[in-house]
């Protein structure tokens, strides 16, 4: 049998200057640049995402407590894919092979068929879209649920902006969000809070050695309807995420508790989500899927 990139076949898709790489395995964005210039913190395809770079997240992004919740009178257990704090964490398909449906020059689709498991009862389908344009790249993800009950359902993803060729310390940030999600020990919610003033970005300033591991919520958006997270490097580039109002929350992290020692501080995970972590149990901004409904999010990446 032939050997395979741990991370599966790679499709690349380019336009004017610009190249993204998305892997068969978890459909994760492997690598975005516009000419030299990173725009995300690239892995190799031999090597599987350091801190979840790239990845899609269905049917829930971040943690669930314990990897149980009830939905409909009936409780479920999931397994505990982050053992150290007790969670399930990112969902199910970020280590499954999806198929491709589509590749041209400056677009790819691959989907999944998500079985029901023991945890998960529930059968989706999700495609998540990739497209270069001139604005940068943009990226549609739909789910459907092929179930015949409703079914829980969250969404978000997991880019880790480049700095560029400087630190991340030296970065300018600045996030559209007016709240902050305060967490225990285990990463959890806690409740929602104005922002303190560590973490207050709304308008750009230098983020210097604050550590996140944080969700925001309260997104603005601006006269398009785009919420927006800007990193300007050193260089002068912005590395950028936008989200529209499909997703509500912003999670950022700087990596410096991530197990993975490379990745500390090398990037800013910038993540759209439509719920914060442990959506299962609280039900704060969790989509209840109708059988055979759907549900659409879009985002992208831009570098300035």
């Amino acid at each position: 049998m032939p050997l395979t990139h741990a991370t599966g076949q790679q499709f690349q898709i380019a336009h004017a200057g610009a190249v993204a790489t998305i892997t068969e395995v978890g459909a994760h964005l492997r690598e975005f640049r516009v000419g030299t210039r990173d725009v995300v913190v690239p892995f190799a395809p031999d090597e599987l995402p350091p801190a979840s770079n790239g990845a899609v997240l269905v049917p829930w992004p971040n943690r669930i407590r314990d990897g149980q919740y009830s939905w409909d009178g009936v409780e479920y257990q999931l397994p505990l894919t982050e053992p150290a704090r007790g969670t399930a964490l990112h969902g199910l398909a970020s280590w499954q092979r999806w198929g491709i449906r589509e590749h041209t020059t400056d677009t790819v689709e691959l989907g999944i068929d998500l079985p029901p498991t023991p945890g998960y009862p529930f059968a989706l389908i999700v495609s998540v879209r990739y497209a270069l344009t001139a604005e940068g790249l943009r990226i549609t993800t739909t789910a459907t649920n092929t179930s015949a009950v409703d079914a829980p359902y969250g969404v978000g993803f997991h880019p880790w902006l480049s700095p560029g060729p400087g630190s991340l310390d030296e970065a300018v940030l600045q996030l559209d969000a007016t709240r902050w999600v305060p967490t225990d020990e285990r990463l959890l919610p806690t409740g929602v809070a104005d922002l303190p003033a560590e973490f207050d970005f709304r308008e750009p300033r230098v983020l210097g050695s604050t550590a996140l591991d944080d969700a925001f919520v309260g997104a603005t958006y601006d006269e398009d309807g785009i919420s927006w997270l800007r990193l300007r490097g050193s260089d002068g580039r912005t590395a950028a995420v936008w989200m529209d109002r499909s997703m509500t929350c912003w999670q950022l992290c700087t990596g410096d508790q991530v197990a993975a020692v490379a990745a500390r501080r090398t990037g800013l995970a910038a993540e759209p989500m439509s719920c914060v972590a442990d959506a299962f149990r609280t039900g704060t901004d969790l989509i209840r899927l109708a059988p055979g409904a759907s549900h659409t999010v879009t985002w992208g990446l831009a570098l300035t």
